[in-house]
């Protein structure tokens, strides 16, 4: 994917994760693609362990696996420092 996909995909994923985690009122835009795009590997990650593929493109099923790994991060950002982001 291109360097615009990511970001793009990284936004929209870090966002609807922020919503979940309950994070969106304290995280910014800029927050939200640096969260998503991480996500999107660590998602990417966890789905190989699975046996899965991760993040494909620019698709529904990425999307779904950035979100995934975005809230995971979000959570286990919260629950180790005992703070949102």
């Amino acid at each position: 994917m291109g360097i615009i996909a990511w970001i793009v995909l990284g936004a929209l994923a870090g966002w609807v994760a922020s919503i979940i985690a309950g994070t969106d009122a304290r995280q910014g835009a800029v927050a939200n693609v640096v969260v998503g795009i991480i996500g999107a590997f660590l998602g990417g990650f966890l789905m190989s362990l699975i046996g899965k593929t991760g993040v494909t493109g620019f698709n529904p099923y990425s999307f779904i696996v950035a979100v995934v790994g975005a809230v995971v991060l979000l959570f286990v950002y919260k629950a180790v420092t005992g703070r949102t982001v």
